[in-house]
This record gives C-alpha cells, sequence and structure tokens, in this order.
C-alpha cells in the first residue's frame, strides 16, 4: 500500500520525499486494496481453539482493513459450536481518520506510534501498512533542496517493523506489506531471526510495487541461510512473477489465542476529546457516579455518643481520622484540627553481666502508637493561621 498515513515524528521525523508529502496532502491517503485484501484473508484463519483473538494495525487508517478483516475471520467461524471471540485495536496519526477508525474497530488510539504501549507478546496478529519512505532530522527537512548526503534516518518501514513486532505473541502472525525494494539488509535479518515460515508475494495491484510477506513470530535465533537468500532476490525484483494467489493452497496461518488476562493498549499522552471519549465509554466503571455514596461523610448525621469517650476511644477516633473539624474554645479562641496517628520506634538498651564477668547487651525497639492533633489558629490576631501540633 501507498502510504495509508504518512507518518511524521513531531519532534525527529518527517519525510525525506517532498513530492511524496505534496502527493499525500492532496489525495489524502492510499487504503490496501480490496483485491489484495481478498486475497490476504484467505491465508488467514483463526485458531480452533476457544478464546480471545487481537489483531492490531499500527497505522491503521479509517480502520476499513482491519474491520474487514475482522468481518472475515468471524464469518470464517459461523457453525462452530464456541468460536472465538476477535478484538481490534489500531493507532492512527491523522485525527480525521483516527475518529473514522473509532467507529469500527474496538480500540482506536489517535497518537504517534512512538507514543503508544502495547504489551509486549500479546496481540495474535500485527497488520502491518507502514508509510514509506526515509525518515530525516527536523533540520534536514527544513531544507527543500535535500539531498541523498542530508542528515537522513532509517527507511520508516524498517522503523515501524522493529518497534510493533515485539507485541506479537510466540506463534502470532505477522502481515507485512511494503514494497519490494524497502527490504534491505537489516529488515531482511530482522524477519529472518524472529520469524518462521516466511513467505513472500508481490500485490497483485502493481502500481505501487507492493510485496506481502507472512510469517509466524519465534523466539530470536541465527537467521536461515535460504530465507535470507529469498528475501535477497526478492528486494533484488527476481520474484515479481510469484503474485499473491487468489485461492490458498497451502495451509493457513492460524492465529492463535491470547493466553494473557491483562492487555495494555495506551497513549502515554492522550489529547482532550480522546480524555472525554474514553471517560464516556467507561462512564459505569469509575467513581464518578458513585461519588455521593463513597464520599458523603461530611453531610451525614453524626450522633453524639451516649457517654463521655475514653482515652481508647478518642485514640481510635484519632486513629481513624475521624476527629477534626472547627473547634472553639470556653477562652473564644477558634481552630481547624484534624487528628491523626504516627508510629514512633522507642528504643532501650540493657546490659546485664553473668557470674562469669562477661556482659550482655540487649537492644529493644518497641513500636508506639502516638495520638496527634494538627490545628491552625483562626482566632483573629497576630496568632491566625499558626500551626499547632497536640501531641
Amino acid at each position: 500500500m501507498f502510504p495509508r498515513g504518512l507518518f511524521f515524528k513531531e519532534t525527529l521525523m518527517a519525510l525525506m520525499f517532498s513530492r511524496l508529502a505534496n502527493n499525500y496532502v492532496k489525495a489524502g491517503y492510499f487504503p490496501t486494496d480490496e483485491d489484495t485484501l481478498s486475497r490476504i484473508q484467505c491465508a488467514i484463519a483463526p485458531s480452533s481453539a476457544d478464546g480471545l483473538i487481537r489483531i492490531c494495525d499500527p497505522c491503521c487508517g479509517t480502520g476499513a482493513a482491519l474491520a474487514d478483516m475482522a468481518q472475515f475471520l468471524t464469518d470464517y467461524q459461523q457453525g462452530e459450536a464456541r468460536p472465538s471471540r476477535l478484538e481490534t485495536f489500531g493507532v492512527e496519526f491523522d485525527k480525521e481518520r483516527a475518529w473514522e477508525a473509532k467507529r469500527l474497530l474496538n480500540r482506536v488510539i489517535h497518537a504517534d506510534i512512538h507514543d503508544v504501549v502495547i504489551k509486549p507478546r500479546s496481540l495474535s496478529m500485527l497488520f502491518l501498512n507502514p508509510p514509506y519512505g526515509f525518515g530525516v532530522s527536523d533540520s534536514a527537512n527544513m531544507d527543500r533542496n535535500i539531498t541523498d548526503g542530508g542528515d537522513k534516518a532509517e527507511r520508516l518501514e524498517r522503523t515501524f517493523l522493529k518497534k510493533t513486532a515485539s507485541t506479537l505473541m510466540l506463534g502470532g502472525v505477522l502481515v507485512y506489506i511494503v514494497p519490494f525494494y524497502a527490504l534491505d539488509d537489516e529488515i531482511r535479518t530482522y524477519l529472518a531471526r524472529h520469524f518462521k515460515d516466511l513467505r513472500f508475494y508481490m500485490a497483485p495491484e502493481k502500481q505501487f510495487q507492493q510485496c506481502v510477506i507472512f510469517g509466524v513470530k519465534v523466539k530470536p535465533t541465527y537467521p536461515r541461510k535460504d530465507v535470507l537468500e529469498m528475501l535477497t532476490k526478492a528486494q533484488a525484483g527476481e520474484l515479481k512473477d510469484q503474485v499473491l494467489p487468489l485461492e490458498w493452497s497451502e495451509d493457513p496461518y492460524f492465529l492463535p489465542v491470547a493466553t494473557d488476562d491483562e492487555f495494555d493498549f495506551r497513549a502515554v499522552r492522550i489529547d482532550g476529546e480522546q480524555l472525554v471519549d474514553e471517560l464516556t465509554r467507561y462512564e459505569h466503571s469509575l467513581l464518578w457516579s458513585g461519588f455521593d455514596r463513597h464520599f458523603n461523610q461530611a453531610r451525614a448525621s453524626h450522633r453524639r455518643p451516649l457517654r463521655e469517650l475514653s482515652r481508647w476511644h478518642l485514640a481510635l477516633a484519632l486513629a481513624a481520622g475521624q476527629v477534626r473539624g472547627m473547634i472553639k474554645s470556653k477562652s473564644g479562641r477558634s481552630f481547624l484540627i484534624k487528628g491523626d496517628t504516627f508510629k514512633r520506634k522507642q528504643r532501650t538498651v540493657s546490659m546485664e553481666t553473668d557470674e562469669k564477668g562477661n556482659v550482655r547487651q540487649t537492644v529493644t525497639m518497641l513500636d508506639k502508637f502516638v495520638p496527634v492533633i494538627s490545628a491552625i489558629e483562626f482566632t483573629p490576631g497576630p496568632d491566625k493561621g499558626r500551626i499547632v501540633k497536640i501531641s
């Protein structure tokens, strides 16, 4: 796919090719074409095990591609007694497309991928169609006449792969869509070290020279020579006739079910609109709806005790923080008081001498809970505002 949302790091990264950036601004973004997507779906199948399948698109655009994939997987399980549940997650830098995706996917974050935290080894499938091109520093981006000798960073295809591949669980499936010529030595080595059952196909849509790579996540290992050779031929354009088939004849890539109950998917920074959306989504799980129920002590009527409190009762009230409020003494002085307790260590040392003249020292540490009343003087005069402690 041509850049579905050209990625700009707010302070560090920008696209090297100004012509591509201009095309992006004028024509919008380019989603995965339906033909390529339908052929990819033929190679994917949900695991037969009952459970939860998490699929994620770190550059989800409007979310249409991932939503279509989820619908395909749901239809695939029709008729099964206990089908797996599906959850879809997306990240999108463009605000307008991110809010469109929020209506199609379970969870979408409008943010830079570098500001998003996804729990490692937690996803069943990673649908990765990253921005294309090189990243450069802001200083180089300011120069419109930038050449290849500029301050150029690594390819964005490689940046997104290394950033997101760790979120796949072992056995999870990678669908990686990039231009075939972007498969440089570092990307080839990374794929060969972290994935097995790697297959390379050219996309049926020829305009942007895209390829589709499937792989299954494994523990890092030494890259196989035959896999590296295959990817090297692919990058050189020697496998252009290897087009993604219309009907999948190999064993499908089965998506494993999640093995962990807790899942972390959040933004390091969040804007006001998304905060309101999150609060609305989880309104019934928040404390605000039960605020009066949890924090209504000030409104409750207090009954006087039947008899004068003993020192023990007063100590319990202090420890619970119930001794508080405005008081006025008989002399007319006013205080705002708050009671509390703190733990104090009392150290005692004893010396004992036996009949043989040997001296033994015993150190005893005793915890003592000391009640304290803190008060602020509210009596008009020079002492107003003075803090007093009574212990």
